[in-house]
């Protein structure tokens, strides 16, 4: 069932389901929701197992309120933190983050601190308003223009707007070592042409932890939404129980 928090004065939509830890946070990627198949996938699994799990939309997004084009790493993790320090029990937490999610889960571990007991990247997508871009694009971005491309999973075209551009630019995680210790699991398919699988080698690197494993499947693209996939997901999120 879908729930409403105000965060920061904006009206946040998220699900939670009540068990033991750590809490699994479920991070979207860019433009994504909480009705994805990967979201909802893991909160199934969380159901099944008595794992306690949260989901939710970033505002503009989905059910929450506000406006996309408001939208910014900044803002994101905010409300993350704010639903995880109000409405989880667990002490304890484990980070999953798809694509945009990914980079936005390096910030919330930041903010949460010894709360985070792992990562778990999808195509993990850090640093993408540096290299996913062209210089064109980014002097457009920076003159506080919009850029529109092609979105290859919908008709209508995928903006990206001059704050959350910025905003990104600000936090950049890739340019030195990222002081974050605990175990991450980095899962990467090596056909994805949206995120290049490179990416997932260099957050590894960057990390401070120790106990870094990257995952690169073999035919697999950006979505890791297969059966496979999913299932290779669910053995990693066992591994933090």
């Amino acid at each position: 069932m879908t729930t409403f928090a105000t965060i920061a004065g904006r009206q946040i939509a998220f699900r939670h389901n009540t068990g033991g830890g750590p809490a699994v946070v479920f991070l979207p990627g860019y433009m994504s929701d909480m009705a994805g198949s990967k979201a909802a996938a893991v909160f199934d699994w969380c159901v099944a197992e008595g794992r306690e799990c949260l989901l939710l939309d970033y505002s503009g997004c989905g059910q929450s309120g506000g406006d996309f084009a408001e939208g910014t790493l900044s803002r994101w993790c905010a409300e993350v933190v704010g639903l995880v320090e109000t409405k989880l029990a667990s002490e304890k937490v484990l980070l999953v983050g798809s694509s945009m999610g990914g980079w936005l889960m390096l910030l919330v571990a930041r903010a949460l601190g010894d709360r985070v007991s792992g990562l778990v990247g999808i195509a993990a997508a850090p640093d993408f308003t540096s290299w996913g871009y062209s210089p064109e694009q980014q002097e457009l971005l920076a003159a506080g223009e919009t850029v529109l491309e092609p979105n290859p999973y919908g008709p209508e075209p995928t903006p990206t707007h001059a704050a959350f551009w910025a905003d990104g630019e600000a936090r950049l995680q890739l340019t030195g070592e990222i002081p974050l210790t605990c175990p991450a699991r980095l899962l990467h398919g090596q056909l994805d042409a949206d995120v290049p699988p490179d990416t997932s080698l260099r957050l590894a690197t960057a990390l401070c932890s120790l106990d870094v494993q990257v995952t690169l499947v073999k035919g697999g693209d950006h979505r890791l939404s297969r059966d496979g996939d999913i299932a290779l997901l669910f053995r990693t999120l066992a591994q933090f129980a």
